[in-house]
């Protein structure tokens, strides 16, 4: 029988801690705005499309800081299963391997487990969307010119996070009885990917059956 969401998915498992938005900020309102279409019901293509009059770099930070905290719970709920001995390789099957570069300690295309390439991953993240120079948070700072090129690079990496999920750990999101929340979650960040063309296409050949 499947468990209850909050029982799955319990905050205190999260890998990283969660990114909030501050109240009274326009950030904080659109985010309002994308969670109560999310939660009305509407069609998850409807949903991911910028409101009217809204700014789409306001728009794709908002939901770049939202799949980072929704992410990280899915991945933190079962990093138990995903340990140095079952993934020494961070990986999404036989045909594809992710190696893990930055401007710091991995300069050249690294291979690593995937926990390790998880750890590295939110870490980075989460010092990209702290950084005020590229997420600015204060009213009349504007977005960097290299603002969406950042956010597709963090949307490539998260959403190969789904594709090690998916193929080498969904037997126990499905014993957890969470499959159809990490789905919706999936096709959500899809749709919203697409409608903005943020990840190319060849990226997302892993799960390219998914969404249907």
């Amino acid at each position: 029988m499947a468990l209850c969401l909050k029982q799955v998915f319990n905050k205190d498992k999260t890998f990283r801690p969660r990114k909030k938005f501050e109240p009274g900020t326009q950030r904080f309102e659109l985010y309002k705005k994308a969670q109560a279409s999310l939660k009305s019901g509407l069609d998850l293509k409807s949903v991911v499309q910028l409101p009217p009059g809204e700014s789409i770099n306001d728009w794709i930070a908002v939901h770049v800081v939202d799949f980072f905290n929704r992410i990280n719970l899915i991945y933190g709920t079962m990093s138990e299963y995903c340990t140095e001995k079952s993934c020494p390789i961070m990986s999404g099957g036989l045909k594809y391997e992710y190696r893990w570069q930055d401007d710091s300690k991995y300069k050249k295309p690294t291979k690593l487990s995937a926990p390790q390439y998880m750890c590295m991953l939110m870490d980075w993240i989460e010092m990209l969307i702290n950084n005020e120079d590229i997420f600015p948070t204060r009213i009349g700072v504007p977005f960097p010119k290299q603002f969406q090129q950042v956010c597709t690079k963090i949307l490539t990496r998260l959403f190969r996070v789904f594709v090690h999920v998916y193929i080498h750990h969904f037997d126990s999101i499905i014993n957890m009885g969470a499959e159809a929340h990490v789905n919706t979650c999936y096709k959500h960040f899809y749709y919203f990917i697409r409608e903005f063309s943020l990840v190319d296409h060849r990226e997302l050949e892993p799960l390219v059956r998914m969404p249907q």
